[in-house]
C-alpha cells in the first residue's frame, strides 16, 4: 500500500480535533461542573462522585449497543465519513450547548453529556476504522501513535488556554471561574468542527464490493453483518482472547480518565489545579506516546502494552494514598507517560489481527469491548463511592482490571 502525506495527516488531525472533547470537557471541567451543579442541588459530595460515575456508565452503554450495527452499515454502504460526521456533529452541538445549562440543572448537565459523549465515542468507531485502510501493515504502530500523539498535543494546547481562563478570568475579561467553564465548553465545539474538516474533505471513502442499495437495505444488510460476525468472530480464537484481555484493561484505563478529576475535586483539589494536572497529563503524553511506538518496534507490541499495564497498576495503588495537589500533579504525569502509548498500541494489534476488508464492522466490535467494559468500571467506581461514602476503595478496585487484563494478554499469540 502506498501512503499518502495528505490523507495520513487529514486522518491524524481528528485526533487533534475531538481530544479537546476528552480533555477539557471529559476530563478536566465537566466532571467537578457536574459536582458543583449537583451540590448546589443538595446532594452529598459522595451522591454526586457516584452520579457521575452512573453517567459515564451510561453513556457508555448506548454507544456499545449501537456499535456493532454501524459499523456494518458502515462498510457496507461504503458511508464511513457520512456516519462520522452525523456523531461529531451530535456531540459539537452537545458540548456548545453545555455553555447554557442553568445553575442547579445538574439533570440536564447530565442528559446533555450523554449527547456529547455518545457522538464523541461513535464517531470514533469509524475514525478509527480509516486506519488499516490508509496505513500498510508495518505503518500502523507508528501512524496510530502518531494520531494519539497529535491528540495529546491538540487537547493540551486547548486544555492549556482553558486552565488559564478558569484560573485567571480577569486577565481575559471573563466575569468569573464558571463563566470561564462555560465559555471553555464552546471553544471545545468551535475546535472540534474546525478541525474535523480536513478528514471530511482529504481522507477518501475505502471502496465497497457492492453497491450500497436503499437505506431499508442497509439497514438489513448491516444487521445480518453483525449476526455473521458474531459467529464468525468464534473463528478467530485469538482475536477473541484479545478482544477479552482489551475489554477488561480498557476499563481500567476508561476509569481512570473519566473518574479522576471527580475523585480529585471530592477530597478537595481546586479545579485550576484539577485542570493543570490534566494539561500535565497531555504535555508528557505526547512524547511518550511517539516513544511508545518506537518501544513497541523494538520490544513488540503486546510486550510494550503488558509494560504500560503495569505501570498503571501502580498507579491505581499510589492513587489511593492521594492527599494533596502534588500527589495529583505526579500521579497524572505518570499517567501521562502510558496512557497514549497503551491505546495507540492495542489499536494497531487489534487492526493488524482483523480480516481486511471489514474494518469499521471489526471496529465496531472492537469498539463495543471496550465500551462495554467501560460501563462495569465507572459503576463500580460509584457503587463503592456511594456505598462507602468515600472513593479511596473504588480507586484501589481498579488494580484488578490491570492485572487479570495483563494476565490474559499474555496467552494471546498475535502472529
Amino acid at each position: 500500500m502506498k501512503r499518502n502525506p495528505k490523507t495520513v495527516t487529514a486522518w491524524c488531525l481528528y485526533d487533534w480535533a475531538n481530544s479537546a472533547f476528552a480533555t477539557t470537557v471529559m476530563a478536566a471541567l465537566f466532571p467537578p461542573f457536574f459536582r458543583t451543579l449537583a451540590l448546589r442541588a443538595g446532594l452529598s459530595g459522595s451522591q454526586a462522585t457516584a452520579y457521575w460515575g452512573y453517567i459515564t456508565s451510561t453513556a457508555l452503554a448506548l454507544v456499545a449497543l449501537g456499535a456493532p450495527a454501524l459499523g456494518a452499515m458502515a462498510d457496507y454502504a461504503g458511508s464511513r465519513k457520512r456516519f462520522l460526521a452525523v456523531f461529531a456533529g451530535l456531540g459539537i452541538l452537545a458540548t456548545a450547548a453545555s455553555a447554557l445549562i442553568g445553575a442547579q440543572a445538574w439533570r440536564t448537565a447530565a442528559a446533555v453529556f450523554l449527547c456529547g459523549s455518545v457522538g464523541f465515542t461513535g464517531a470514533n468507531i469509524f475514525y478509527e476504522s480509516f486506519l488499516p485502510h490508509i496505513a500498510s501493515k508495518a505503518d500502523m504502530d507508528r501512524i496510530s501513535s502518531r494520531g494519539y500523539a497529535l491528540g495529546y498535543l491538540g487537547g493540551g494546547l486547548l486544555l492549556g488556554l482553558n486552565t488559564l481562563w478558569v484560573a485567571r478570568p480577569h486577565w481575559f475579561g471573563i466575569p468569573g471561574s464558571e463563566a470561564a467553564i462555560r465559555l471553555s465548553f464552546l471553544s471545545v465545539a468551535v475546535w472540534w468542527g474546525v478541525f474535523t474538516a480536513p478528514l471530511l474533505r482529504f481522507v477518501p471513502e475505502p471502496p465497497v464490493d457492492r453497491p450500497s442499495g436503499t437505506v431499508q437495505h442497509t439497514v438489513r444488510q448491516g444487521f445480518l453483518r453483525v449476526m455473521g460476525t458474531l459467529r464468525e468472530i468464534r473463528r478467530y480464537r485469538q482475536l477473541m482472547l484479545f478482544l477479552i484481555a482489551f475489554w477488561i484493561y480498557s476499563d481500567g484505563i476508561g476509569t481512570i480518565i473519566k473518574m479522576a478529576a471527580a475523585f480529585g475535586h471530592e477530597i478537595g483539589i481546586g479545579i485550576p489545579h484539577l485542570a493543570g494536572a490534566l494539561l500535565l497529563t497531555q504535555f508528557v503524553g505526547f512524547p511518550c506516546t511517539l516513544l511508545l511506538g518506537r518501544v513497541a518496534g523494538t520490544l513488540g507490541t503486546k510486550r510494550t502494552i503488558l509494560l504500560t499495564l503495569a505501570a498503571y497498576a501502580l498507579i491505581s495503588m499510589a492513587g489511593f494514598f492521594m492527599r494533596t495537589a502534588a500527589h495529583f500533579y505526579a500521579l497524572a504525569a505518570l499517567v501521562g507517560i502510558v496512557q497514549g502509548g497503551s491505546q495507540a498500541l492495542s489499536r494497531s494489534l487489534f487492526a493488524g489481527m482483523i480480516p481486511p476488508g471489514r474494518s469499521a464492522e471489526f471496529f465496531g466490535f472492537f469498539t463495543t469491548s471496550s465500551k462495554f467494559a467501560g460501563i462495569a468500571g465507572p459503576l463500580l467506581f460509584g457503587l463503592i463511592a456511594q456505598l462507602t461514602g468515600n472513593s479511596r476503595l473504588s480507586v484501589l478496585a481498579l488494580v484488578v482490571f490491570f492485572v487479570a487484563g495483563a494476565l490474559l494478554l499474555c496467552f494471546v499469540d498475535e502472529k
